[in-house]
């Protein structure tokens, strides 16, 4: 299945395609179908992740390195802890 077809039409906009789902909800309001949709249960799995603050002054050097290399400073600060973890655990 491509990942804009669905192997049906979908039971309120009679769409059958990502596209035509859009398209339907641009033009129409939830509150008009209220009454033909049904509650959902949905279990979430994400891993819970953990806030470090850091001194302002080394927050903004962090986020000059992040930015010169194209990467978000959370995710700079996640592969320098990394590397760092890997060094203490390898020495």
């Amino acid at each position: 299945m491509k990942k804009n077809e669905y192997p049906q039409k979908t039971s309120i906009s009679q769409a059958d395609s990502l596209e035509a789902v859009s398209e339907f909800w641009d033009t129409h309001s939830l509150a008009e179908y209220w009454n033909e949709t049904s509650e959902v249960h949905l279990e979430v799995r994400a891993e819970q992740r953990r806030r470090i603050t850091l001194d302002p002054d080394i927050y903004s050097q962090v986020e000059s390195q992040a930015r010169s290399r194209g990467l978000l400073p959370q995710t700079l600060v996640n592969i320098w802890v990394a590397e760092r973890l890997s060094m203490e655990k390898d020495g």
